[in-house]
């Protein structure tokens, strides 16, 4: 039994997937979440500097006593998860490999495509990882920076968002892939208009719920569930901007939750 809160972070509301996948999966579990607002996005920044913003929130849910962390920011996970475990005495679960479990176990004809951050695209490592889990798969990879903005602005669902998505998505599309990877946790909320892009044909993968199953898994295995009779809290972080994230609260969990926003040191 370990009844410290998880912690999730990610570079803006996109983690809120994640967030809301954990909350359905482990409902007796706190959560402390925290959204990097005013430096989103990652994805167009340097290795060293996704690090540095890493560190940063790794040293502020490390002071508030979490039992794990998720990073639900797969620029993060690529960029950043192997020197972060190295540095932290503290489980931390980062959302690249269950994306690619997720693919895996949707795909029939072995040509997938992934779109992510161009960060994300440039590490390479869904790719490596795809291939090395099963030899001979075709992967196709395109970054999608605008994405992310997009869903900040909470451009989701109109024509903007479509011709947007028509425009990234046509090259992949055009490979005869069966199932499409979104490798950004902002992406699922575009689900319906990438969905619409790619047609009936094309399995939209969403890892979000692969990757509370791993948090699950790993505090089974661990003993590490949260027992207690009192309902579990949830506490909502950002850098910068409530009012957008309480909006993207509302409509990933279908609760308008407040946010507090804090600076980090």
């Amino acid at each position: 039994m370990d009844n410290r809160p998880i912690g999730i972070f990610d570079s803006g509301v996109g983690g809120l997937t994640v967030a809301a996948a954990v909350m359905k999966k482990l409902p007796h579990e706190e959560i402390i979440y925290f959204g990097d607002t005013a430096r989103v996005p990652y994805g167009s920044k340097s290795k060293e500097t996704i690090t540095k913003f890493s560190r940063q929130i790794m040293d502020y849910m490390l002071r508030r006593n979490v039992k794990m962390v998720i990073i639900a920011c797969n620029t993060s996970s690529s960029n950043s998860y192997d020197l972060l475990t190295a540095m932290y005495r503290l489980p931390i679960q980062e959302v690249i490999m269950p994306g690619v479990r997720a693919c895996l176990a949707a795909t029939r004809s072995n040509k997938v495509g992934v779109i992510a951050t161009e960060a994300t695209i440039r590490s390479g490592e869904y790719e490596r990882r795809l291939r090395a889990a099963r030899p001979g798969i075709e992967v196709y990879s395109k970054a999608c920076p605008l994405f992310v903005p997009l869903v900040e602005e909470g451009w989701t669902s109109n024509q903007v968002a479509e011709l947007t998505a028509r425009e990234y998505l046509g090259d992949i599309l055009e490979r005869g892939i069966d199932s499409l990877l979104l490798g950004c946790t902002h992406y699922p909320l575009l689900y319906g208009c990438i969905q619409k892009v790619a047609g009936p044909g094309v399995n939209i993968v969403n890892p979000a719920e692969t990757a509370a199953e791993t948090a699950a898994e790993f505090l089974d295995a661990s003993g590490m569930r949260r027992v207690s009779a009192s309902a579990p809290q949830y506490a909502f972080y950002v850098s910068d901007d409530t009012s957008k994230f309480k909006r993207t609260c509302q409509l990933v969990m279908g609760t308008p939750y407040n946010a507090v926003k804090i600076e980090l040191a």
